[in-house]
């Protein structure tokens, strides 16, 4: 259920919103990251994801995102953990609202010579190393929380 922009942005300024983030991995233990074009985070490389729509189960939710962000549905995934993302921000600018997900980070790895197929609110795909995202500031700070323990 998608909402109208001026009701999101009520719910945005009342309530977290629900999300899951995807670390897509390759056969060089390399991860995706999408340099986004819209806000919160616009300008920084990012893992690709998004929120959970009302009445979706979660399993829905990773194989729709995953297909809409990427072109692929993951055949297994493992939970990562539970993230708070808060950005001073909102979609749409509006001044006085900030954002806060709560976020649901999932990984999976992809066969060698999958083709991806980016949406629009990436501007550029690129594969990482783990110890290269934790070193780069371009890299947003709530995706690099995902690999500090495990560079």
């Amino acid at each position: 259920m998608k909402l109208e922009k001026d009701r999101f942005l009520q719910v945005i300024d009342a309530t977290p919103l629900v999300s899951i983030d995807l670390l897509v991995f390759n056969e060089r233990n390399e991860v995706l990251l999408g340099r986004r074009t819209n806000k919160p985070a616009q300008g920084f490389w990012f893992v690709p994801g998004g929120r959970i729509l009302k009445n979706e189960r979660v399993e829905e939710a990773l194989q729709r995102i995953s297909s809409h962000e990427l072109g692929v549905s993951p055949s297994t995934s493992e939970l990562v953990g539970v993230y708070d993302h808060i950005y001073p921000d909102n979609f749409a600018g509006a001044a006085g609202i900030n954002t806060h997900y709560v976020v649901l980070a999932f990984k999976f790895s992809l066969p060698a010579g999958v083709r991806l197929a980016p949406d629009p609110q990436h501007s550029d795909l690129k594969w990482w190393k783990p110890s290269e995202i934790l070193a780069s500031e371009e890299v947003h700070e709530n995706t690099r929380a995902y690999f500090k323990n495990t560079a």
